[in-house]
């Protein structure tokens, strides 16, 4: 017998697309009323017709005020919000070729402040009321610098710290804190990249593993096994060792100056 339900109202960002859909879909089927945000209103209103508990709340995570005032007006139409899963996000590859001060921003804007945006009203409603539970969703990129991922990497390095820092205090005041660090996903975010993705998995399968360790109350929740061991290990290894491993690794699959992009998600 499934478990039931411990939230009647989420919140979850970057849902139009991914992970953020496929994890909606799941909430909603358990009873949660679930408002779902990004940027694609045409998306989230398919996404919203296709259960009665799906509620769409188009919005830009860089937009403070449109932020602030959509997680007020959830409160308000739908109750307190008992989990936020911050999701927005976006891939841009960039190496030393096509380094960008806009598309490092792009992603900077997006990635982190998308997240920090949303965290700000949430907590503070959280902390108010004694309880909730957040969830920002990072990525194994941020346990260490990968070619390719100069854009991307520090975008989720800054997650992973913010949970770190956050942490000790938010629980505290009774609030549950979650970082969620997936590997390569099939989702349109991943579709046109051309270099291998070792042990992808599928979009059901994260929003499932995503999940069950909510429902688990984790502070990490990191998939696949094999793809944490890899990233873990590295995360561990002395830094001679990683550049030398990266740069071979990097120049067997000849796919250093390759600048192809993926879009928003």
């Amino acid at each position: 017998m499934a478990a039931k339900c411990p939230w009647k109202t989420v919140w979850i960002t970057g849902a139009s697309t991914g992970i953020g859909r496929e994890l909606a879909l799941r909430l909603a089927r358990d009873g949660a009323v679930v408002a779902v945000s990004a940027r694609s209103a045409d998306l989230l209103a398919e996404l919203a017709k296709s259960h009665a508990n799906i509620r769409a709340y188009p919005l830009d995570v860089g937009d403070v005020a449109a932020v602030n005032g959509t997680a007020n007006r959830i409160e308000r139409e739908l109750g307190p919000i008992d989990l936020a899963v911050l999701n927005a996000g976006i891939w841009r590859m960039m190496t030393v070729t096509d380094f960008s001060v806009e598309r490092s921003k792009e992603s900077m804007n997006v990635n982190y402040f998308g997240v920090v945006n949303a965290l700000e009203p949430v907590m503070r409603a959280m902390v108010a009321r004694g309880q909730g539970h957040i969830a920002f969703v990072s990525s194994v990129a941020g346990y260490r610098g990968l070619m390719k991922g100069a854009a991307y990497s520090p975008t989720k390095a800054a997650l992973i710290a913010l949970a770190e820092a956050l942490y000790p205090h938010i629980t505290r005041k009774g609030v549950k804190l979650t970082i969620i660090c997936p590997g390569f996903v099939e989702t349109p975010m991943t579709s046109v990249n051309t270099f291998p993705m070792p042990f992808i998995i599928s979009v059901e399968d994260a929003a499932a593993r995503i999940h069950n360790g909510l429902l688990r109350g984790k502070y990490e929740i990191v998939f696949p096994l094999r793809m944490m061991l890899l990233m873990k290990t590295l995360r561990m290894m002395p830094n001679w060792l990683f550049f030398r491993l990266v740069r071979f690794g990097g120049t067997r699959a000849n796919t250093l100056d390759d600048d192809s992009n993926t879009p928003n998600t």
